[in-house]
């Protein structure tokens, strides 16, 4: 099974729009030639893209996060090198290699019976890329920064980091929904279910939770659990404001980053966001920004995951990946 599409400084040129005077992100970021080379380099983030949306479909949601992506590299490799933007920290190592499953995926009927089961065993088959390749990059000493695909894959990020770490994570998820559905055929919509179910999440919280869109057995569900497993309401923050978006903010840490964590961020959760699940209400880019700055900088930190982008989706397509690009160089900077 082929995991990973590794780049090379030639892969990416034709990206890259060059100016004189001016030096470009893509001009200076690091490449290797293996994931065993990740151990020589002295650069501390690794870009990893996940080009599919089976995860989205199989959770009978709208395709198009297969394309975020490339969407990010054409913003991101083109923002301007400078000491802000330290893009000699950077390995582009690549992208998990999904072109198999993404082909089977277009095979499958919408009017199959077990259409939606079907597709989740070509997720799970993902879960085993993401999981292996994420944990070469934590067992490396790096900090990996992922790019696209469905929240299907926080399952491979948080596992891939337990096992390189030998131990359960917590997570941080900024996100309209839970991802915490039922243990059914795999998608996006379960990911930290399986993560909790299977050992490798220790808590979970999620951050500026949309009432509107949390069933009560998810809710029930999460009672169960509510030693390990916290939210706040978007609604609370940023509708009745009782609570402030700093406090929010800090409650999520003392609840998750004594330990190491991940941090999860869904585009669905910034209003009119192009992304599988588009919402006319939700935080702003620039609350995600400070979302994402302020967590990336805790030394417990241990990864970054920006998913269900759509590029071709929302009001604006042509700024998923600009978007994107703000919110690795705030993780970066």
């Amino acid at each position: 099974m082929s995991f990973l599409k590794i780049y090379s400084e030639k892969d990416v040129l034709p990206l890259i729009k060059k100016r004189a005077g001016e030096t470009k992100f893509g001009e200076k970021v690091k490449f290797v030639a293996t994931l065993e080379d990740l151990k020589t380099q002295s650069a501390n983030y690794v870009l990893l893209g996940i080009p599919e949306d089976i995860g989205v479909r199989a959770n009978y949601g709208n395709p198009g996060t297969s394309k975020a992506w490339e969407a990010t590299l054409g913003s991101l490799l083109n923002i301007q090198h400078n000491h802000l933007n330290n893009a000699e920290n950077v390995i582009l190592l690549g992208e998990i290699d999904c072109e198999r499953q993404m082909k089977q995926a277009e095979e499958i009927s919408k009017t199959d019976t077990h259409f939606a089961e079907e597709l989740g065993e070509l997720v799970s088959q993902i879960d085993h890329k993401v999981s292996e390749v994420i944990r070469m990059i934590v067992e490396a000493g790096k900090f990996p920064i992922i790019i696209g695909g469905g929240h299907n894959n926080s399952f491979g990020n948080i596992k891939g980091t337990s096992e390189a770490l030998q131990k359960p994570i917590n997570c941080i998820n900024f996100d309209a929904h839970t991802d915490f559905r039922a243990l059914e055929h795999r998608h996006s919509g379960n990911g930290f279910s399986y993560a909790f179910e299977d050992g490798f999440l220790d808590k979970y919280f999620i951050f500026g939770l949309h009432g509107n869109y949390t069933s009560q057995e998810v809710f029930n569900e999460m009672a169960r659990h509510s030693d390990r497993i916290k939210f706040n309401f978007f609604e609370d923050i940023s509708i009745t404001q009782e609570t402030i978006f700093s406090d929010a903010i800090k409650e999520a840490e003392d609840f998750c980053c004594n330990e190491n964590f991940g941090i999860e961020l869904d585009l669905d959760a910034i209003e009119m966001m192009g992304s599988s699940a588009i919402s006319p209400s939700g935080f702003s880019l620039t609350e995600a920004r400070k979302f994402v700055s302020h967590f990336s900088k805790n030394a417990n930190a241990s990864y970054l995951h920006i998913c269900e982008g759509s590029p071709t989706a929302g009001i604006f397509p042509n700024q998923v990946g600009k978007a994107i690009a703000y919110l690795v160089s705030d993780a970066i900077s």
